[in-house]
């Protein structure tokens, strides 16, 4: 098979991808074997640091800072309503934005879709995701909020948070080729983002004629969602969830672009 540069703007080829698949599931297990090699409590940690995460959020966000007053539900549980698919997408776009320079070595000799490096990061990053929402349920059971109809609604949220997730995970990955300051950039992202994002504080405490706005940041209709489908609180389907929808969409479509139009580069950027 002879391999020749794309030209102009390309778009994904799926076939490519699905003949490729069992390449992206052997560097989504990589990732997931390096992050815990050698470490005390291995996998455990996919489950304490949420929990850890939820205490700090109730002390000095809950009670110090009274943000739980408005919350409709424990502000534990509310808390932990949101760190799934905040996590999820807080680690890939910190792991996908690497993920070419990461995998420097083998771009340079082995030719395979570009496109599997952010998305291998997504797929070790869904491992954390399930596990952690498996607490969560947990959690509700224990406390005796059991999820309603809404549930049914959460497919439709997952698939919003990995939209939103490999969009921006594919703009930072082909960024970071040609601007290595990125990778020192992404985590000052990532935090301003969780402050963006109504994680630690319920969306009604923005003002109700500017709450549509908040639905540019695509993650704050994740977050909302994955409430009102779990914990029956929150903000359901409606403008901001419509508005974050279409984000969500745009950056998918506009990152799988740009991605595929810099990746002709990426060998000679790369030093391959």
């Amino acid at each position: 098979m002879r391999l020749q540069p794309t030209r102009g703007l390309a778009w994904l080829d799926l076939r490519e991808l699905w003949q490729y698949r069992e390449l992206a599931a052997f560097l989504a297990w990589r990732d997931i074997k390096v992050r815990y090699k050698h470490t005390v409590l291995g996998l455990a940690w996919v489950l304490i640091q949420p929990l850890a995460m939820m205490l700090v959020f109730w002390l000095f966000f809950g009670r110090l800072a009274g943000l739980g007053e408005g919350v409709t539900v424990p502000y534990p549980l509310f808390a932990l309503a949101g760190l799934p698919a905040w996590q999820f997408f807080a680690r890939v776009v910190q792991e996908s934005g690497g993920s070419l320079l990461t995998n420097q070595r083998l771009l340079a000799k082995v030719y395979f879709p570009r496109i599997l490096a952010p998305v291998a990061s997504a797929g070790a990053a869904f491992l954390d995701f399930t596990v952690c929402l498996g607490l969560l349920l947990a959690a509700l059971a224990a406390g005796g909020y059991l999820p309603g109809w809404q549930a049914l609604a959460v497919p439709a949220f997952v698939a919003l948070m990995l939209a939103t997730a490999l969009g921006v995970g594919c703009w930072l990955a082909a960024l970071s080729t040609e601007f290595r300051d990125v990778v020192h950039v992404i985590p000052f992202l990532v935090q301003f983002w969780l402050i963006a994002t109504p994680v630690v504080y319920p969306a009604s405490l923005i003002p109700e004629r500017f709450r549509w706005l908040a639905g540019l940041n695509p993650m704050a209709g994740v977050v909302e969602g994955f409430r009102w489908a779990l914990l029956g609180t929150g903000e359901g389907p409606g403008p901001m969830s419509a508005l974050s929808a279409a984000v969500a969409v745009l950056l998918l479509l506009s990152g799988i672009a740009w991605f595929r139009w810099r990746e002709r580069r990426f060998a000679d950027l790369l030093g391959g």
